[in-house]
């Protein structure tokens, strides 16, 4: 992308993606960033057009995706779960067919994320529907970015029952791991990594 951006003579490098990205995996949100830095594009979403980096646009580059039955597949085998993220937002390009959600579900996908800013009323309440028919659990997320994006931390939420199911589900160990802490510091952390056993989970 940076390659293909520098030919349409955007002065972007791979050392400024990289500074942005501050060591995590690099992606699209951080190219936009650097777009957003030159002032190219006056937001990150500005960035996600056909002009620049939606898919399929000038500066886009296809990157290797695992088939969603075998990544559900990889995951309940590690003891994971496995929840379809925004299958509803029209606006980031695609949407899936019931169809398909209905056969991941049968292939062991866990939940359908419903509540989520790129979802309106009519969406949710269809996808509602049809988590319940498929017997799916119900999530909500802000789909959180940091600052490149306009939406908050916390914006959108999981019903606490629903998060102690996907915990229940989860094997072995709490899904969100934490700092280590010395054992003089008393009993792990509710957000330590340790077996659901020893949190009284």
């Amino acid at each position: 992308m940076v390659a293909k951006l520098n030919e349409l003579g955007v002065p972007v490098t791979w050392e400024q993606v990289e500074r942005i990205a501050a060591g995590g995996s690099v992606g699209r949100p951080h190219v936009a960033t650097a777009l957003v830095e030159l002032g190219v594009v006056p937001t990150v979403g500005d960035a996600f057009t056909e002009e620049w980096l939606a898919d399929g646009g000038r500066a886009y580059v296809e990157k290797h995706e695992t088939d969603p039955f075998e990544a559900i597949r990889l995951v309940k085998g590690a003891g994971g779960v496995t929840v379809f993220a925004h299958p509803a937002a029209a606006k980031r390009g695609r949407t899936v067919p019931e169809s398909v959600i209905a056969e991941l579900a049968a292939a062991g996908l866990d939940g359908l994320e419903v509540d989520h800013m790129d979802h309106d009323a009519d969406a949710r309440v269809r996808l509602r529907g049809l988590a319940d028919e498929l017997g799916l659990l119900v999530t909500g997320s802000s789909d959180y970015h940091g600052s490149r994006k306009t939406v908050s931390l916390g914006a959108y939420t999981t019903d606490p029952e629903v998060y102690g199911e996907i915990t229940r589900r989860a094997t072995g160990a709490f899904p969100v791991p934490g700092p280590a802490e010395p054992e003089a510091a008393g009993p792990p952390r509710p957000n330590a990594l340790v077996p659901l056993s020893q949190q009284g989970l």
